[in-house]
C-alpha cells in the first residue's frame, strides 16, 4: 500500500489486517495475541485472531452482539471490559472463552442513555479502576447532572463510580503515561462556532477533581458566549496540545514498543476520526506528539485517507502492540490497518 500513499514517514509501511471489522473502533490485544475490537452501529465485539501463516488471514470471530454502541472495550486481568451506551460488561477470562458465545455480566448498567456523544472510549489506570467518558449530551450546553462532560472512574469489582474529571465535551480517548502515569485524553471542540474554532485539545489530567473548561470555556483561551459569563479563563485547565477544529482527535496510545526510531519512544499517536460540518474536510488521520525537545511537539504521521475533499478512510483508534507495531481502526470500512518500520 505504501507506493499508493499521500504521506507515510520513510521507512514505515501501511497494510491492512483485516478489512472484516464493521465499524471498528477501540481495540485491546490480549497476552495470546488475540485482538479484541468494539463497534459502534453494529452493535458487536470482535476478535481477530492472529494468521497462522505470512500467507493466511487474520480469522474475525464475533465474541457477542446486540448490545447498544459497545465502542469501549479494555482488558484488565484477562477479564474483557465492555462499555456500551448505558452499561458496563465484563467478560471473564476472554482469550479463551471469545469462540463459546459468552453472556456477558453486568458491572453497571444505569449509565446516561443519551446517543448524542454516547458511545464511549474504555481504559484501565494504574490504580486497576475503570475509567471512560460521559459525554455531552448536547452541542454546546449546561447539565446538572454531574456525570455530563466528564470522565468517570469506576471500580470494576462492584460498579461505584465518581467522576475523576470535569469540563470535558468529548472525551473518546484515554491512555496513561508510561513513565509518570498521569491520564491524558482528547477532547473534541464544539461545533458551529466556525471552520477554525475552537481547537480539538490533548489535555492531561494530574490529580482527581480538574476541570477543564466546558461550556464555560473553549480550547483554554475562548469564553462561550452563552454559558461564559461570570468565569475566567484561569480557572479550568489549559490543553497541552490544540488540534485543527473538527478534525475529531479521537483514539489515543503511547507508543511502548521498541521497533519504531527513537523519537517515537513513549509518543502519543491520535487517531483523527474526521469533520463532518467544516467547509473544507480535515482530519481523516493519525497524528502524533512525541517529546524529544522536552516539550510536546505535535505533526501529522499518516495522512493517506483524505485526497482532494475525497475520504476513504476514518481513523477511530490506535494501539500500540507487544510485536512492537501500531494497530488503527477504521470505522468508515471496518478495518484495522498494521504500521511496521523497516
Amino acid at each position: 500500500m505504501a507506493g499508493s500513499c499521500l504521506a507515510i514517514p520513510e521507512n514505515f509501511q501501511l497494510e491492512v489486517l483485516t478489512d472484516e471489522v464493521p465499524s471498528a473502533r477501540q481495540m485491546a490485544e490480549a497476552d495470546n495475541g488475540v485482538l479484541f475490537v468494539g463497534s459502534l452501529g453494529a452493535g458487536k465485539v470482535y476478535a481477530v485472531e492472529p494468521a497462522k501463516t505470512e500467507d493466511d488471514k487474520p480469522n474475525v470471530v464475533v465474541v457477542v452482539d446486540g448490545l447498544r454502541m459497545p465502542s469501549g472495550i479494555a482488558l484488565h486481568k484477562g477479564d474483557l471490559y465492555i462499555a456500551a451506551l448505558n452499561q458496563i460488561l465484563r467478560i471473564d477470562k476472554a482469550a479463551g472463552t471469545y469462540r463459546e458465545s459468552p453472556q456477558p455480566h453486568i458491572v453497571a448498567e444505569d449509565l446516561p442513555m443519551d446517543r448524542h456523544h454516547g458511545w464511549k472510549y474504555l481504559a484501565v489506570g494504574p490504580d486497576e479502576h475503570l475509567y471512560f467518558n460521559v459525554g455531552a449530551p448536547c452541542n454546546i450546553c449546561k447539565r446538572d447532572e454531574e456525570i455530563y462532560a466528564s470522565i468517570v472512574r469506576m471500580n470494576p469489582k462492584n460498579g461505584e463510580r465518581s467522576v475523576y474529571a470535569h469540563g470535558i465535551r468529548n472525551s473518546v480517548g484515554l491512555a496513561w503515561h508510561p513513565e509518570d502515569g498521569q491520564l491524558w485524553f482528547s477532547d473534541n471542540g464544539g461545533d458551529m462556532m466556525g471552520d477554525d474554532i475552537p481547537a480539538e485539545e490533548i489535555n492531561v489530567a494530574t490529580e482527581p477533581g480538574q476541570h477543564f473548561g466546558y461550556p464555560h470555556v473553549h480550547q483554554g483561551d475562548l469564553l462561550d458566549p452563552r454559558f461564559g459569563s461570570g468565569y475566567e479563563i484561569d480557572q479550568f485547565e489549559p490543553p497541552l496540545v490544540k488540534i485543527q477544529a473538527h478534525a475529531a482527535a479521537i483514539g489515543v496510545d503511547f507508543y511502548t514498543g521498541s521497533k519504531f526510531p527513537a523519537k517515537y519512544t513513549n509518543a502519543l499517536f491520535i487517531a483523527e476520526h474526521g469533520s463532518w460540518n467544516r467547509s473544507k474536510k480535515v482530519g481523516y488521520r493519525v497524528s502524533v506528539v512525541h517529546f524529544e525537545t522536552g516539550k510536546p511537539n505535535y505533526e501529522p504521521f499518516i495522512d493517506v485517507w483524505l485526497d482532494n475533499e475525497r475520504v476513504s478512510g476514518r481513523p477511530a483508534d490506535v494501539l500500540s502492540t507487544k510485536d512492537g507495531s501500531l494497530l488503527i481502526s477504521d470505522d468508515y470500512r471496518g478495518r484495522i490497518y498494521q504500521v511496521t518500520y523497516d
